[in-house]
């Protein structure tokens, strides 16, 4: 292995972890309301003040897996003369979601303790 392992080891782990709480953000953002990407991409950004948002193609990525296992649903939508593709969460989505807020309350409670 070349380069920095401590490096490799950062990207490599931030990465997962992000991947996993962004998956989350957008169910949640999506239980709210049906949107596209570019504007939740936007809400992320609002959300964290700039500081935890995905790239284009992480997030689009995220889309694509939330799709494939049914949590999410798009569908192509023309607004202002422009093809866009909006999503909603489906009603499995909604029940992953809750499964998953029960998780990082989980998380959470382990991260708090002072070890």
């Amino acid at each position: 292995m070349f380069g920095d392992p401590k490096k490799k080891a950062l990207e490599k782990f931030r990465k997962e972890i992000r991947t996993g709480i962004y998956a989350y953000l957008v169910l949640s953002l999506l239980k709210k309301e049906k949107t596209h990407g570019y504007a939740l991409k936007k809400a992320l950004e609002d959300l964290s003040d700039g500081k935890f948002v995905p790239g284009e193609s992480t997030l689009y990525g995220i889309l694509k897996t939330l799709e494939k296992y049914r949590l999410i649903q798009g569908g192509w939508i023309e607004v202002g003369g422009r093809a866009r593709k909006y999503y909603e969460i489906t009603q499995t989505g909604k029940e992953v979601l809750e499964e998953l807020r029960r998780e990082i309350e989980l998380i959470k409670e382990v991260l708090e303790k002072d070890f």
